[in-house]
């Protein structure tokens, strides 16, 4: 959501989010990306230290902020988490996480009212380097009657 600057729909939809230090971390490394935004600056985002940090060594396969996101889902017992990774998605679902990546948020974003068209929407993050082919986008416009 970050990469479309449209933080405000995870606002609308979940009022509230916690990231883990670690994808604090990496949103930071990127300050000179266009679409950066300090974290740290909005009330709504709780930044959290991680606690079991030896949990951490059995996702080998993932990166720092995944890694940590699982984690935090598990000791908060978080309703949902938030990830696009694939491998992410499959260690969260073994662990017992309920899962959604950003394009769910968006369909649910739409469906809700909160956006008025998702195309414009899904081809920006294409541009900005997120992978999704035309047929998944075909499907996704779709399913929400555009």
């Amino acid at each position: 959501m970050l990469k479309i600057s449209r933080l405000d729909i995870l606002r609308e939809l979940y009022s509230e989010i916690s990231i883990p230090t670690a994808v604090f971390h990496e949103i930071e490394a990127g300050k000179s990306k266009n679409y950066y935004q300090d974290l740290s600056r909005l009330n709504w985002i709780h930044i959290i230290e991680i606690q079991h940090k030896q949990a951490l060594k059995y996702f080998l396969d993932l990166d720092a902020g995944e890694s940590e996101a699982i984690v935090l889902a598990g000791e908060m017992e978080a309703g949902l988490l938030l990830i696009d990774e694939k491998f992410g998605r499959f260690h969260a679902k073994h662990a017992g996480l309920r899962v959604t990546g950003t394009i769910g948020v968006l369909i649910k974003a739409r469906k809700q009212n909160l956006v008025k068209a998702l195309r414009p929407l899904l081809n920006e993050l294409k541009r900005k380097g997120v992978w999704i082919n035309d047929s998944l986008i075909s499907e996704i416009l779709k399913e929400v009657g555009e």
